[in-house]
């Protein structure tokens, strides 16, 4: 199946011509084609039409894939045109309260916020499409039948209650009423009918005792939530019922059937109950969740390269039972990171997920790959559309020919959230939907958990991002305007330069006053240099970086102006 589809690139620069979920070509014809179809069927079970484009489209996935190996870039977000890889210039912007400095390029960003790839769709009911507003309607309506004939706590009949059913069949079978020659074509019990009708009365008592209370329960409709969200109780309700249809492309039918198969997966694994439970926090740096990304999504951290540490890797995966475990703890940080979700149709509904796999295992290791298997199948099939885009950084390159191998097997909507990094782009990539203020320290951001070491800044406090150009300087001027105590954080992504600060008081006899010597930062060094000047006199504080390698950098830096008094 593999050979019958080239995979697209995995970032795509535009974005699906349609909010209705698009399907690959072999999965859904064009409707034009459907009634052509139907007439060719006779011939269609006779001849087979040949397919030409298979070895061309197989020659094209390896072309693909050898070209995806050969070059990094490829696999990177689209990068600005030559046009706009103009040099940033500092202006500074000062009043008496704050001072701030913007890049001024003369133009709009010329890195977009987001990459439009793919475009997530409004739940407003009145932004869908009136195909998307039918089907809501029918799924709704089909969902108050099922509530209010509970349907969804209703289960499949043991084998002994099918037995024992069946066993009543037959003896009714055997005890059929035969005809009365007194009384025409109507039919009267036999004796031994009615023999064993008084035989039988407990057991139709009970029969009808059951019928009962199944009465009385189908007049006041079941109540079912999920993910905490009660169903057809408010709006919220629409867009858990949105999430089933887009996952099968609005066909009500089906994800009508998702639908119950996800109740009733919730009943047999216990969620609610598992959302309390106590796992233990030894895979906490595993998965995580950080900050948010710029239109507002939850960061979630996917570090799989902790499986290094043989002691955990044995500790989670090394039997049926941990890998048990491991999943019920995957999918209790899941359910409780989408309980904090607002399900409103206005609300953010979806994650953004990082996926790093620097020291990943790999798939040589036949326990994580079942356990992931397992995992996989259970978030899909019952967590449906809840990822707003998958970025995967610090690529190797087996992932790019495993990824190119599953490509046919996912659909154009699936492929259009992925974007891949190699480790050299990967800072920057994230850069691109996630402010560097809001990207942890080791991923190449500002962030960090807070603590006594630097009270001053927190995830809250914007930071700058400036591009350094290969074997060029760049400086950042801070000009100020009254007495105060100056703090400030920088960092250059990966370093190889050197770093210097200084304070250049306005007065012209005045001399410039080291703040820091020129000083060359290697990767090794600590990743952000925090400092601070007390400024007595008008003048500015320049940072400065030189950068002489041939490579470019990105240069993050923010700044408090605290005042003081004599």
């Amino acid at each position: 199946m593999a050979e019958e589809s080239s995979p697209p690139p995995p970032v795509l620069e535009q974005a699906p011509p349609s909010p209705v979920i698009e399907k690959d070509k072999e999965d859904l014809p064009p409707p034009a084609q459907v009634e052509e179809a139907e007439s060719q069927a006779v011939q269609e079970k006779e001849e087979v039409p040949p397919q030409p484009a298979a070895a061309e489209q197989k020659e094209s996935r390896s072309s693909s894939l050898a070209a995806m190996i050969e070059k990094e870039e490829s696999f990177s977000p689209p990068q600005p045109s030559p046009e706009e890889k103009t040099e940033v210039t500092e202006k500074s912007v000062a009043t008496k309260e704050e001072v701030a400095v913007v890049p001024d390029t003369g133009k709009e960003k010329k890195v977009p916020l987001t990459l439009v790839s793919f475009k997530e769709e409004s739940n407003a009911v009145a932004d869908l499409s009136d195909i998307e507003r039918r089907a809501l309607e029918e799924l709704k309506q089909l969902v108050q039948e099922a509530l209010s004939s509970h349907q969804f706590s209703s289960a499949p009949p043991k084998k002994e209650e099918k037995q024992s059913v069946s066993a009543i069949q037959e003896t009714s079978k055997t005890e059929a009423p035969v005809p009365d020659s007194d009384v025409g074509t109507e039919m009267k019990p036999s004796a031994e009918t009615q023999e064993s009708k008084v035989e039988k009365t407990p057991e139709k008592e009970s029969q009808e005792v059951a019928k009962e209370e199944q009465k009385v329960a189908s007049s006041s409709p079941e109540e079912v939530t999920i993910w905490g969200i009660p169903l057809l109780k408010d709006d919220r309700s629409d867009v858990v019922l949105l999430k089933f249809l887009r996952a099968r492309d609005f066909k009500v039918r089906d994800a009508f059937v998702m639908i119950k198969n996800t109740i009733q997966w919730r009943r047999d694994f216990k969620i609610d109950e598992l959302v309390d439970e106590d796992l233990g926090d030894d895979l906490e740096k595993v998965v995580f969740m950080h900050g948010y990304d710029r239109e507002g999504h939850p960061v979630c951290y996917n570090a799989y390269g902790e499986f290094q540490n043989k002691e955990l890797y044995q500790k989670t995966f090394s039997d049926e039972e941990k890998r048990l475990k491991f999943l019920r703890w995957r999918i209790q940080f899941l359910e409780r990171s989408i309980r904090k979700l607002d399900f409103s149709p206005s609300g953010i509904s979806t994650v953004f997920q990082v996926n790093d796999l620097k020291n990943s295992p790999g798939p040589g290791k036949r326990e994580l790959r079942l356990a992931t298997k397992q995992a996989l199948l259970s978030l899909q099939d019952n967590y449906p559309e809840f990822v707003a885009k998958q970025v995967f950084i610090n690529v190797p390159w087996w992932y790019l020919a495993f990824y190119t191998v599953m490509s046919p097997f996912m659909t154009q909507r699936t492929k259009s959230k992925f974007v891949f990094a190699g480790p050299s782009n990967s800072a920057e990539t994230l850069f691109k939907y996630i402010s560097p203020e809001q990207v942890p320290i080791q991923y190449g951001g500002l962030s960090v958990d807070f603590c006594d070491c630097n009270p001053e800044f927190t995830i809250a406090d914007p930071a700058t991002d400036i591009t350094v150009k290969p074997a060029t300087k760049q400086t950042v001027e801070i000009i100020i305007y009254e007495k105060c105590i100056l703090v400030w954080e920088l960092r250059v992504v990966g370093w190889e330069v050197s770093y210097s600060a200084e304070f250049m008081p306005e007065s012209k006899d005045a001399y410039a006053i080291i703040i820091t010597k020129p000083t060359k930062m290697s990767p090794t060094d600590e990743p952000v240099v925090s400092n601070s000047f007390k400024v007595g006199e008008l003048g500015k504080i320049l940072l400065t970086v030189d950068n002489p390698t041939s490579k470019k950098k990105k240069l993050l830096y923010r700044f408090k102006i605290n005042p003081f008094s004599d």
